[in-house]
């Protein structure tokens, strides 16, 4: 299908949650975060039976604190408050993805883009991160396809136009 693929769509706060939460859970290890939070635990109690250990344990009980408190304020408070924050969310949203590029079109901005501007894609099973930059990211929520077709002839848009996709229980 060589149909540009037109989506017409406002951004959910669950759509932009999910995608962060799916964005932190690549770049962190979060098997290796818990494994460091409980051996600092396991260190707090081994070292509080020790009479000239219980600053250590202290201490190690503290950072395990600090660091299980930091994972979840990223991943539970900071996703909702960002979406709160960014009043682009709020703009209906107009993409045509084809060929050639995908045109992008909000209350704001009007704009053309090469797919070369998208270098990997994480695919989950609510949406689409296309990935620019850094740290940067489209979210293309796949609540918004008009059906499996649309949704299929997208993918395989993907597939020919960003280098590296990668497919997270999709």
């Amino acid at each position: 299908m060589n149909e540009p693929i037109q989506l017409n769509f406002r951004y959910t706060q669950g759509d932009y949650v999910r995608a962060v939460r799916a964005d932190y859970a690549a770049r962190f290890n979060l098997p290796l975060d818990g494994a460091v939070i409980a051996l600092l635990i396991c260190c707090a109690i081994f070292l509080w039976r020790s009479p000239e250990g219980h600053w250590l344990a202290i201490a190690s009980a503290v950072t395990s604190g600090g660091f299980a408190l930091l994972l979840v304020v990223a991943f539970l408070a900071m996703p909702p408050l960002l979406f709160k924050r960014e009043p682009k969310f709020r703009d209906e949203y107009s993409l045509v993805f084809s060929q050639d590029g995908i045109h992008f079109r909000t209350d704001h901005i009007d704009s053309r883009l090469e797919w070369g501007i998208y270098s990997r894609a994480v695919i989950d099973p609510y949406s689409y991160i296309l990935y620019y930059g850094t740290r940067q990211f489209t979210v293309v929520p796949k609540r918004v396809f008009g059906g499996e077709d649309e949704r299929l002839a997208f993918e395989a848009l993907l597939t020919r136009h960003v280098p590296s996709i990668i497919r997270r229980g999709a």
